[in-house]
């Protein structure tokens, strides 16, 4: 966790138990299923689930939420705060102006740099693949390339609020059905570093 980066520009979590649940054959009756919530703060999450039982699985996510100063909400109560993209990242020291280039001739959507001078490159999922095959041929090989959810708006996080919002991401990445967490949170490196 060495920059707020890790939940506000990337949104993703992805925990030991993510890893179980993605493994689980679907065989066994698991289906694909989306929680949304609020964490401490009003900051956005959004679950994503696989599960052979939805009321457990609910009724664990309703614990952490509320243990934590949370709560678990409504579909459609921040899903809309989310858009689905292809995200490649590169680290600093990268060529950013040949790198914003190529990935806009290559049909990329968007080049963010971050204050860490790494840069992200954004592709509409469907593109994703292309996008990143014409990159890595011009010799961007990304550090690490996936379609995730990207929040559209952050909710900046400090004291108390930003440590209890941490515990929560965590406890929900560790709970046995969640595959992944996103968050639209902004924690500062020094909140992070006191975790």
């Amino acid at each position: 966790m060495a920059s707020h980066t890790k939940w506000a520009n990337i949104q993703h979590v992805t925990g030991r138990a993510a890893r179980a649940a993605r493994a689980r054959a679907p065989a066994d009756g698991s289906g694909a299923v989306r929680y949304e919530g609020y964490g401490p703060g009003g900051a956005a999450v959004l679950i994503e689930c696989i599960t052979d039982d939805r009321n457990r699985t609910r009724a664990d996510l309703r614990r952490a939420f509320s243990e934590h100063g949370g709560q678990l909400g409504a579909d459609g109560s921040v899903s809309y705060l989310f858009n689905h993209v292809g995200l490649m990242t590169y680290p600093p020291g990268t060529d950013e102006e040949r790198l914003i280039r190529a990935a806009l001739e290559a049909g990329a959507e968007d080049v963010v740099p971050n204050s860490d001078r790494s840069i992200e490159v954004l592709a509409d999922p469907m593109e994703f693949e292309t996008v990143r095959a014409i990159l890595t041929d011009r010799g961007f090989v990304p550090a690490a390339a996936e379609v995730t959810e990207r929040a559209s708006l952050t909710t900046p996080l400090s004291g108390e609020p930003a440590e209890r919002m941490v515990r929560l991401l965590e406890t929900l990445e560790e709970l046995d059905d969640v595959r992944n967490v996103y968050s639209n949170v902004e924690i500062s490196d020094e909140v992070l570093a006191r975790i």
